[in-house]
């Protein structure tokens, strides 16, 4: 097997250097089994993060692995000018478990980008508008489109886009200090937040706006959470005119949340569409959104196709994969072990000098280093991924100051092994809140 060392060397020599890689000495990851992972030195790891929020039913799953093994040896591929079976199951499956009322269709795509994509093209066709509401804090994708309505610089190499975007401010105190009047939660903050969202449209926009794309809990951007009060608060600003609601669910999909198995779920809004991908295939490259029917055949007279979306094995796997998380029930498994390991987080939170929050529901859940001053501490962030690596759990990374720390293991995760990353969590931040002391 290849020494780590000379395949950074190689991966140095023909990837481009802004792909990312974890830690000072990046690993390889060859080998995965339900909630843990081997690298190609052998060292064994509890996944923590799920290859980011993407493994849900866990590694080497045989009834998905059959599943796929199964497709792969009668055909690879067709596209979409073929009926295809597994397509059709998946949609109907799907719009079985939907939020959304009436008549429903779904497009499968091969990622969240291009899901996102796709029902921007919906929503900007059936309304005829090309403006677009998002989130400060979003993230959408690594496509031309979904860069120009993400809410993060770092996350945006451009300032272009084919769409008119407009930024609403959703309540969380870590977007701007001019907010630190109210205390953290506080409801009038949110319904504050949402009530600007009128003034918004009115003063920033034409007042024809296609759609608000959100996603329920902001995943790149840190784990945060848009309260239930201003999701709901939003859609009544959004229903005044007409404004399509597109849940971007990528990463909140399919019990990840734990109490409810979409993430809008929580609110008890209705969207218009939703966006998925990640835990849809398990790490099979599949994506899709799914919506009222009037909305996804807006573009109807104008022939498309898609080579490789819903094709045949992706489908067959991600329906698999389906089937596993309703059949061993993931989505109370996730409430109940993501509960625990939230109040094992508050608990070891509050003698930290370098947590300022833990946010997050079911099993995504997230801790914000902090400096002294609460300042945000990504140096904190690294050394604490690097102290759990070394107590062998992977965690990630992400935020608007690239401070938070990411938790989403497969909803597989069992209640020991919640209690044995937590105790690495714990012994971790010991060791970074005593040099932080020290310095």
């Amino acid at each position: 097997m290849t020494n780590p060392d000379e395949l950074l060397k190689r991966h140095k020599a023909v990837i481009p250097e802004w792909i990312s890689l974890y830690y000072e000495e990046p690993m390889e990851l060859s080998r995965g089994e339900g909630f843990k992972v081997w690298d190609s030195e052998g060292n064994e790891y509890l996944d923590f993060f799920g290859g980011i929020v993407t493994t849900i039913s866990g590694h080497n799953i045989p009834e998905i692995v059959e599943a796929v093994r199964e497709q792969a040896g009668k055909i690879l591929h067709s596209s979409t000018l073929y009926l295809i079976e597994n397509q059709v199951k998946l949609a109907e499956k799907l719009i079985e478990l939907s939020p959304i009322s009436g008549d429903q269709k779904v497009f499968f795509v091969n990622s969240g980008s291009e899901a996102n994509e796709a029902a921007l093209l919906f929503a900007t066709q059936h309304r005829r508008s090309s403006e677009i509401l998002a989130m400060r804090g979003s993230y959408h994708g690594g496509s031309f489109g979904t860069m120009g309505i993400t809410g993060q610089s770092t996350w945006r190499p451009t300032s272009r886009s084919a769409l008119d975007v407009t930024y609403a401010m959703p309540p969380h105190h870590s977007y701007s200090s001019i907010y630190g009047g109210y205390a953290k939660g506080d409801p009038e903050f949110v319904r504050a937040c949402a009530e600007d969202l009128r003034d918004l449209i009115r003063t920033a926009t034409t007042g024809h706006v296609a759609a608000l794309i959100a996603e329920p809990i902001q995943g790149v951007g840190g784990f945060i959470e848009l309260p239930p009060e201003y999701i709901q608060g939003v859609k009544e600003v959004l229903d005044e005119t007409g404004i399509l609601y597109i849940s971007d669910e990528v990463q909140t999909a399919f019990g990840r949340t734990g109490a409810h198995f979409w993430g809008i779920g929580e609110s008890g809004v209705e969207p218009d569409m939703i966006t998925m991908a990640k835990g849809l295939g398990n790490g099979l490259a599949i994506g899709a959104v799914m919506g009222r029917a009037e909305i996804i055949d807006s573009i109807s007279g104008k022939l498309h196709l898609a080579t490789f979306g819903g094709n045949h094995v992706s489908t067959a796997g991600a329906l698999a994969n389906l089937n596993y998380i309703l059949d061993n029930d993931l989505q109370k498994n996730a409430d109940e072990v993501g509960g625990y390991l939230k109040d094992r987080l508050v608990k070891m939170a509050k003698d930290s000098p370098v947590v300022g929050e833990i946010r997050g529901r079911g099993l995504m859940l997230a801790l914000e280093m902090v400096g002294p001053n609460g300042e945000p501490n990504p140096p904190a962030a690294v050394r604490f991924m690097q102290a759990c690596r070394e107590r062998g759990v992977l965690v990630g990374k992400g935020g608007i100051g690239a401070n938070a720390i990411r938790i989403s293991p497969p909803l597989t995760i069992t209640r020991e092994a919640a209690e044995e990353a937590a105790n690495a969590f714990e012994e971790a931040l010991a060791e970074i809140g005593a040099s932080a002391k020290v310095g």
